[in-house]
């Protein structure tokens, strides 16, 4: 019951503990890469993280389905904040991403890379869905056009996620294979563990953002009666 009362502040606290969790595993316990040196580092940031974008956006496109589909109550809300989150998250991915490259291969980007490149083309996909769905006045048609962007989206999901499972070049080494995880059992359980972290981070600002924007609502269907 006091789970249910209170959520957000519940979903908060987990975010903070595992983050706290996490940057303490990653400074202090799990090893130094042999061949990246420290900067290999920023990995249990980048892959939880990208990993999150990804969830971020299936889910936003599934409660778009949810709302073409059983005209589920709030859904198109649920799927924009999901899709606003995931946005942050993708562009937090290509900045680490980038910064990784740098202080590892000594370069920021590299078109040549077809990974790289889906993954762009999914966060600016994803960036335009905001620009269509503010271009509709609000209403049952702006929320329509808005879950059928994003289910077409999460097309692109699995094509980039492939991509780089797939690729053999230097940006995206293979670390998990159908053999299991190429690391150490301290390297993969601090991967777990800042992955899950990431997951609570979007939680709790899922729930946040939730809140705020109904809150906003209201307020605004009481201006509408009080005027």
């Amino acid at each position: 019951m006091w789970l249910r009362n209170n959520a957000l502040a519940a979903s908060a606290a987990l975010a903070a503990v595992l983050l706290a969790s996490a940057i303490a595993l990653i400074a202090f316990y799990v090893p130094v890469d042999a061949d990246q040196g420290l900067s290999q580092k920023i990995f249990y940031f980048h892959v939880p993280i990208a990993l999150t974008a990804y969830a971020c956006f299936g889910w936003g496109a599934w409660k778009a389905l949810r709302h073409l589909w059983k005209r589920q109550e709030g859904a198109d809300l649920e799927s924009y904040v999901a899709i606003h989150l995931g946005v942050i998250f993708g562009a937090m991915t290509l900045l680490t991403g980038s910064i990784w490259a740098r202080a590892s291969w000594g370069v920021w980007w590299a078109w040549s890379s077809k990974q790289l490149v889906l993954f762009l083309v999914l966060f600016l996909f994803y960036c335009a869905y905001f620009m269509l769905r503010f271009s509709v006045e609000p209403g049952p048609r702006r929320a329509n056009l808005s879950a059928v962007y994003a289910l077409f989206g999460v097309v692109l999901i699995p094509i980039s996620f492939l991509a780089i499972r797939l690729a053999e070049d230097f940006i995206h080494p293979t670390v998990f294979t159908s053999n299991g995880p190429q690391m150490s059992g301290s390297m993969f359980f601090t991967f777990c563990v800042s992955w899950a972290a990431m997951l609570a981070t979007f939680g709790a600002l899922y729930r946040l953002e939730l809140a705020g924007k109904r809150i906003d609502a209201r307020m605004r269907e009481l201006r509408e009666l009080l005027a």
